[in-house]
């Protein structure tokens, strides 16, 4: 981290643009670990931890590889690559849903390291309530994009400004259908003209090859690149939200 970033205090929860978010994962990246903490009730280990570097401390969510309980569907220590996979597309989008996030050695091991967010929001089940319907609408295309296959209410994250954050992108991209969520209020709606024009330039970049795709394919398969972009296509074709199409279309519990 260069000296002016050091002294800088970055603030990703109040100033959502490419600068900050380019100074926030260079300050995830380098700051010095000074305590962490395990979060109860999880099916993998996750981790609260400080960090520290120049006149900041900041707390953020470690997710450790070594941590991850085996999944009969998903390969074994990829969920962090995951999580950090979500947060590049986001960001590729310009809708800065996911919090700067980077992939970092931590106290047990390298990991997904993600911007703690401060919710404003303080009762789970009034989330969705009061949230933008625009901003749901993306966070539902995004998840399509994603084939997102564990979108919980809990997932919501209302932080200052009002903004709206989503988290937990461990089950993300598997190639075969698996889009679990509770948000299934659009399902079968068109697709803004605004959100379409993202996923256009999206598919664009990724065509093109380029750091993305590049950035990419280090974190997943092929195969997952290739059918996001699939799925990618066939929303910018049928220009609709899709609607659920099996029994477990919303995860559980959905909180």
């Amino acid at each position: 981290m260069n000296k002016e970033t050091a002294s800088a205090f970055i603030n990703p929860e109040e100033s959502f643009d490419e600068t900050t978010t380019s100074q926030a994962c260079r300050f995830l990246a380098s700051a010095r670990v000074t305590d962490h903490g395990l979060l109860p009730r999880g099916s993998n280990d996750v981790f609260v931890v400080e960090l520290e570097g120049g006149e900041q401390t900041i707390l953020s969510i470690y997710k450790p590889r070594k941590g991850e309980a085996p999944l009969w569907d998903f390969p074994d220590g990829s969920l962090y690559k995951r999580e950090y996979a979500a947060f590049l597309v986001s960001r590729a989008l310009g809708w800065y849903l996911v919090p700067p996030t980077v992939i970092r050695k931590g106290p047990y091991g390298v990991g997904s390291f993600q911007w703690f967010i401060h919710p404003v929001n303080e009762r789970i089940a009034d989330t969705l309530a009061g949230i933008d319907e625009s901003d749901l609408q993306r966070v539902a295309a995004f998840d399509q994009v994603l084939n997102n296959a564990d979108r919980k209410l809990g997932h919501f994250l209302r932080g200052s400004g009002d903004h709206l954050w989503v988290v937990d992108h461990g089950l993300t991209f598997h190639e075969q259908p698996k889009l679990r969520t509770v948000l299934w209020d659009f399902a079968g709606q068109a697709v803004p003209e605004s959100i379409l024009a993202d996923l256009a330039a999206l598919a664009e970049r990724l065509a093109a090859g380029g750091k993305l795709r590049n950035g990419l394919r280090n974190l997943l398969h092929e195969g997952e690149v290739e059918a996001m972009e699939r799925r990618l296509r066939a929303i910018l074709a049928n220009r609709v939200f899709t609607r659920p199409q099996t029994h477990r279309s919303v995860p559980w519990p959905p909180f």
